[in-house]
């Protein structure tokens, strides 16, 4: 009986120590390591960040609206614990490529100002480490943050009563938001056919539903110079089409977005479009000066 006793007893503590060990490294042992070309390594890690600028028409409350969008790729070192950038860059580092998207327009006498952050490990193939999405305008702001950790953990803050503040856990699954970073990075990895895919957090937001994973339908296209991302999600009536350079290094030149937007009987199906303007390369965090308000001009900004 003693016997019996100490091997259950021992074969707990087996067991015990495998979860915690597997806890620790299946994160790390489930990813496949990205093959970076020379080309690639020279063009994100010059110490410069691509700044495109778009001409924006968005549906808003059921009507089109003029705006300017600005899509920022930029590497930088990334503390995956605390999964914010770091400040004294080491070894142990993530290197992502970030990519802060931002749009501004006018509803009537009020503007709207938009940014999504998206935080996308470039040396292994997985889900963003972080997304983030801010929506400001004169009724308010709201924010939704989604940090990937054993599940994707989602807080969300906002000036209206029924969504306030919460946080909550989902399933991982693929994410809108991460698609641009990944055309970026390697468009041969973008998911294909039917999958389950998270809305961008702008358009949960705007739309004031759950971030969740929705069915959706996914084809790429090559079509000479330009190749084109498109996503349908049947049970929303939304598509998101992007189309982007063939080659290397795959700048986004325009998108449509087409879903009903207002709301009750005043919604109808209407499409967003942004054209580029130009694209730069620069290390934008070191324009501060007077001087430097010309290259906004040179954006066409």
């Amino acid at each position: 009986m003693k016997t019996t006793k100490y091997l259950s007893l021992f074969l707990i503590i087996i067991l015990a120590i495998s979860a915690i060990y597997w806890g620790f490294t299946s994160t790390d042992t489930k990813k496949v390591s990205r093959e970076l070309t020379d080309d690639f390594r020279k063009y994100w890690f010059s110490g410069e960040a691509e700044i495109t600028s778009y001409e924006l028409s968005q549906a808003r409350y059921g009507e089109v609206r003029d705006g300017k969008s600005v899509l920022i790729f930029v590497s930088e070192p990334f503390l995956k614990n605390k999964q914010v950038k770091a400040d004294n860059p080491s070894d142990n580092d993530v290197t992502v490529l970030k990519l802060n998207s931002t749009k501004n327009y006018i509803t009537g006498i009020y503007p709207y100002s938009i940014m999504t952050s998206t935080f996308f490990p470039i040396s292994y193939q997985d889900h963003a480490i972080k997304v983030t999405n801010t929506v400001t305008e004169w009724c308010g702001q709201a924010y939704t943050q989604i940090n990937n950790r054993d599940r994707f953990e989602v807080t969300s803050h906002s000036y209206f009563e029924n969504e306030a503040d919460q946080n909550y856990k989902i399933e991982e699954s693929l994410l809108e938001d991460e698609i641009w970073t990944q055309i970026r990075i390697n468009p041969q990895d973008l998911p294909i056919g039917n999958i389950d895919l998270i809305p961008s957090l702008e358009y949960t937001r705007l739309k004031h539903i759950p971030v969740k994973k929705f069915k959706a339908e996914a084809s790429l296209d090559k079509k000479g110079a330009l190749s084109s991302y498109k996503i349908y999600y049947p049970n929303l009536e939304r598509t998101l089409v992007i189309n982007f350079e063939t080659k290397f290094p795959h700048t986004i030149d325009n998108w449509q977005e087409t879903y009903k937007s207002g709301f009750g009987k005043d919604a109808k199906k209407l499409t967003s479009t942004a054209k580029k303007i130009r694209t730069i390369k620069s290390a934008y965090w070191s324009k501060k000066s007077i001087t430097d308000v010309s290259l906004r001009d040179s954006l066409g900004l």
